[in-house]
């Protein structure tokens, strides 16, 4: 499936866990990332190569800088998608970086290391939004 925001055809598809659907574009259970712009899409359906909750996706197709397990990549995903609007859905992005970070991954580390991964380009300038999403934090 090509991305709604770049046009790339390379993305992955993850069933969400009931705790992040509410987090997702249009509380979808499954969602499209994209390995280039990291734009969260909602699917309709199931598609065949859907990633299950349990499973662990290889998120290194994304890149090197995001955390390898789902409990801690996901919510940074869905946290970086929404920091397009970071008044409207501040209390969304706090509950999901505090769960990165629960997780046991320092966010806004994770964050400078997609920043710094020269095969990206997020729909969300993360460098502008680095400082705001700190400030949430503390």
């Amino acid at each position: 499936m090509a991305c709604s925001a770049c046009g790339s055809g390379a993305t992955i598809a993850l069933s969400l866990s009931a705790e992040y659907r509410d987090h997702a574009p249009s509380n979808a259970a499954v969602i499209d990332v994209c390995t280039q712009c990291l734009t969260v899409d909602p699917i309709e359906g199931t598609p065949d190569s859907v990633i299950e909750p349990d499973d662990e996706p290889d998120f290194s197709r994304i890149s090197d800088a995001l955390p390898t397990r789902s409990e801690r990549a996901i919510p940074l995903l869905l946290a970086i998608d929404l920091s397009s609007s970071l008044a409207t859905n501040r209390s969304a992005i706090e509950s999901l970086l505090e769960d990165v970070e629960r997780a046991g991954t320092d966010p806004l580390l994770a964050i400078d290391r997609l920043i710094a991964d020269p095969t990206l380009e997020p729909a969300v300038d993360l460098e502008r939004r680095r400082h705001q999403l700190e400030q949430l934090l503390y």
